[in-house]
């Protein structure tokens, strides 16, 4: 039996693949599953360039708006609501459209990898993060590459976020993070995947993101974080977007 074809479009910030995922979706019957960790919180529009209304030109989009900023959230809770969408898309006799830049995300879906719920050691973390302001985040990376060289080939030197969670993994099961990903991917996928990447010249994809931080600046993003922050009081994972 033939599995259901499902649409993935992938790139960097500004590069452009909302839109491209809108006029398909018109054309081929479809409809979106945002595949953006930070789309997903509410009151968080403008420093997440999170689509309008407008520009959805009525195709329906999933995982988008749907988390208080105050609730922590997992790829592995992603994972099963992205598919409950996907089976809802297919129910319904439209094609599903992946679109986003959260590579977890998507790889989640893509490579069935499934992510085990893991309570977070908050003591740990803050001993990390307490690591990286007193002898600077170079140390953790250099931390991390001794445990699992593998994955930080893969993350940046300046991605907090993503060296402390290599650090955690190992700390938490004694695996590395790249055992924890080979073991994980063992499922057979649900899906036809068809993943298109969009690639753009350097020079020009800054620029347009240069742009797009000046257009947050002038609608208004310096007060839409001050009302988030009075809003919600704690951040457990959604203010890692914006470095707040």
């Amino acid at each position: 039996m033939d599995k259901p074809t499902v649409i993935v479009i992938e790139g960097p910030t500004a590069s452009g693949k909302s839109n491209m995922a809108v006029e398909l979706a018109k054309r081929i019957n479809g409809e979106i599953i945002s595949a953006d960790s930070m789309q997903i919180y509410k009151d968080m529009d403008i420093g997440t360039a999170k689509i309008s209304k407008k520009d959805m030109k009525g195709i329906k989009h999933y995982m988008i708006d749907f988390v208080p900023p105050s609730k922590r959230y997992t790829v592995s809770s992603y994972k099963k609501e992205a598919e409950k969408c996907l089976d809802k898309i297919l129910y319904k006799g439209k094609t599903p459209i992946i679109c986003g830049g959260t590579g977890l995300y998507i790889n989640s879906l893509i490579y069935g990898i499934e992510f085990q719920e893991e309570e977070i050691d908050e003591t740990y973390r803050n001993k990390l993060n307490g690591i990286a302001e007193s002898q600077g985040l170079q140390k953790l990376y250099d931390m991390a590459t001794q445990i699992d060289p593998e994955a930080m080939k893969k993350i940046s030197k300046n991605d907090q976020k993503r060296i402390i969670r290599v650090l955690e993994i190992y700390h938490k099961t004694g695996k590395t993070k790249t055992q924890q990903d080979l073991e994980s991917r063992k499922n057979e996928v649900k899906y036809n995947y068809k993943v298109f990447a969009i690639n753009m010249d350097r020079e020009i994809l800054y620029d347009r993101i240069n742009k797009r931080v000046d257009e947050m600046i002038d609608n208004g993003l310096i007060d839409e974080v001050k009302s988030i922050i009075e809003k919600y009081k704690e951040f457990p994972t959604a203010m890692q977007g914006l470095r707040i």
